[in-house]
């Protein structure tokens, strides 16, 4: 598959995930509104921090390394028999994660008051459950993610979702006295609906017609399955040693990204109704992050990967390749700059109102706002970090990889230090703060990579982070016009002024959409031609 094709289906990839993302989104997002209205605060946070908090770290150290390993571009014309028995380890791994993750949740963190919120021990064994049952559809995954089938991940993950939402709105109206029970089965649903969907579409999918023309490399479901490859080893020890490496990394940045709930869930800086809050603003504010941004990281991480040769600068490379890459690089760069400017331009003015009009005096009255306001600058670094660590990972060799973990883990130790000390001092807000700091840091060491990297050819794509002086000074004035508003428009809670708040907030953001269309017409053509779905479907 050449870089233009593979830049298609990675586009396409992207913007399939993103519609997908939004819907998750949203769901999640009503779900969490409907569910304010049944259940307590502190019941929120034990769920969304203590256990969420368990099955993301199994699932994250069970799987991540293989998934960069195996999607990696050094892996053409490799035997997928051998890929598939190495996926297939992601199983005996998650297991002795399992049983190491649920004897420290039992025993050795602080279980919440049975009396108010019961069921906690065997929520804990259930989510772990789940958890295992996800990673079953793991080599399923990594074949449909290397071969671009787009298709399957948005129904596959929609449907699962869906079913998840239902289990949950029918459970917390008419039992909302099983508490944890609820949340623990709809997260079971979650998981099975999603390796049943991969398994019956591998059952339809092996050896038609739609595989011979993508020549697929398996042709029966045996095959999924461990098997002996006869005459070679039974697993591919350079994707092996690869993927350790990768482990070692996944390891490290798992503390990273989900380094506020450690430090919630084993130093108790919190109390669980705090710790509630705080995931609910959390999720707010990482809304964009995780529909729009993160989907953009996951295709073209698979983009690079395939189109660069790890462990070589941009003249070593074959240039009609890197060329294609800087070019996009450069406008990942520009497009998710430009929107953590628009977030963080109107963040500040319009949080108290969000979270006034999502969960009432419950989330307005207290440190929500706050906690928004202080999450939409840290979107501005989630988008950044985001692609310009998409790139580094997919170019840095080996070895650059294992240096890079020593790196994370300074950033591992600093965070988790710097988060306790700012937590103490600042509350929820803390948290916010000390991951603006590790990100920045991690933005300035993928920033010093990618400049070396192309240091010696023509390309600039760190370009991408200067925006044009027209759009700074309009994103300026409309932050003050904003804030100007808030003060006059929603001193009370009277509904005319709020619309006449939103309603400045339109224009502005009106202003300045018009303003990128008129100096950044690169991008917006860009965002045409690869991004938007009615001119990238044509291309799966």
């Amino acid at each position: 598959m050449g870089s233009e094709e593979v830049l298609k289906s990675a586009s396409a990839l992207a913007s399939y995930s993103v519609l997908l993302q939004v819907m998750f989104r949203l769901l999640t997002f009503f779900l969490n509104a409907f569910t304010l209205r049944f259940v307590s605060k502190e019941l929120i946070g034990v769920v969304n921090v203590r256990l969420m908090l368990l099955y993301t770290t199994l699932v994250f150290l069970s799987r991540e390394a293989f998934r960069r390993a195996c999607l990696s571009g050094e892996g053409a014309g490799r035997d997928w028999r051998q890929v598939i028995n190495l996926l297939w380890l992601t199983l005996p791994l998650g297991c002795l994660w399992g049983v190491l993750l649920v004897c420290v949740w039992w025993w050795l963190l602080q279980a919440p008051d049975p009396q108010t919120i019961p069921h906690y021990v065997p929520a804990v064994g259930i989510f772990c459950l789940a958890a295992l049952t996800e990673l079953l559809a793991e080599p399923l995954w990594v074949l449909a993610h290397a071969h671009m089938l787009v298709r399957l991940k948005v129904v596959a993950e929609s449907l699962a979702m869906i079913a998840k939402c239902v289990v949950t709105v029918v459970m917390v109206v008419s039992a909302p006295q099983w508490g944890l029970y609820i949340f623990s089965a709809a997260q079971c649903v979650y998981a099975g609906f999603l390796l049943l969907c991969y398994v019956v579409y591998f059952l339809h999918f092996l050896g038609s017609e739609e595989a011979e023309k993508k020549a697929f490399p398996l042709h029966n479901i045996s095959q999924l399955l461990p098997t002996k490859v006869n005459g070679q080893p039974l697993i591919n020890w350079k994707l092996a040693t690869l993927t350790w490496s990768f482990f070692k990394q996944s390891f490290l940045k798992q503390i990273l990204t989900e380094g506020e709930r450690y430090v919630m869930t084993f130093l108790n800086v919190l109390n669980f109704g705090d710790q509630g809050v705080y995931d609910i603003v959390n999720n707010l504010g990482s809304m964009v992050a995780r529909f729009l941004f993160l989907p953009i990281e996951e295709s073209f991480y698979v983009f690079f990967a395939k189109v660069l040769e790890r462990g070589q600068n941009a003249q070593q490379q074959k240039q009609e390749e890197i060329s294609i890459a800087a070019d996009v690089l450069e406008c990942l760069l520009k497009l998710v700059l430009l929107v953590g400017l628009i977030i963080t331009a109107f963040g500040y003015s319009y949080s108290h109102l969000a979270l006034d009009m999502y969960g009432g005096e419950l989330l307005s009255s207290g440190t929500g706002p706050s906690l928004l306001r202080c999450y939409s600058f840290y979107v501005l670094l989630l988008a950044v970090n985001g692609v310009t660590e998409c790139f580094v990972f997919a170019a840095m060799s080996k070895e650059e990889v294992d240096r890079y973990n020593l790196v994370m883990l300074a950033l591992s130790a600093s965070f988790l230090l710097l988060s306790y000390w700012l937590t103490w001092l600042f509350g929820g807000v803390g948290f916010i703060l000390a991951n603006c700091c590790n990100m920045g840091l991690r933005i300035m060491h993928s920033i010093i990579y990618i400049h070396r990297f192309f240091q010696h050819s023509d390309h600039t794509p760190l370009a991408g982070l200067r925006p044009h002086p027209a759009l700074l000074i309009t994103l300026v004035i409309s932050s003050v016009l904003t804030a100007f508003s808030e003060r006059m428009f929603c001193c009370d809670h009277g509904w005319f002024l709020r619309l006449a708040h939103i309603t400045t907030g339109a224009v502005c953001l009106l202003a300045v959409v018009t303003v990128v269309f008129l100096t950044e017409t690169r991008l917006v053509q860009f965002i045409r031609t690869q991004l938007l779905p009615k001119y990238s479907k044509k291309h799966t």
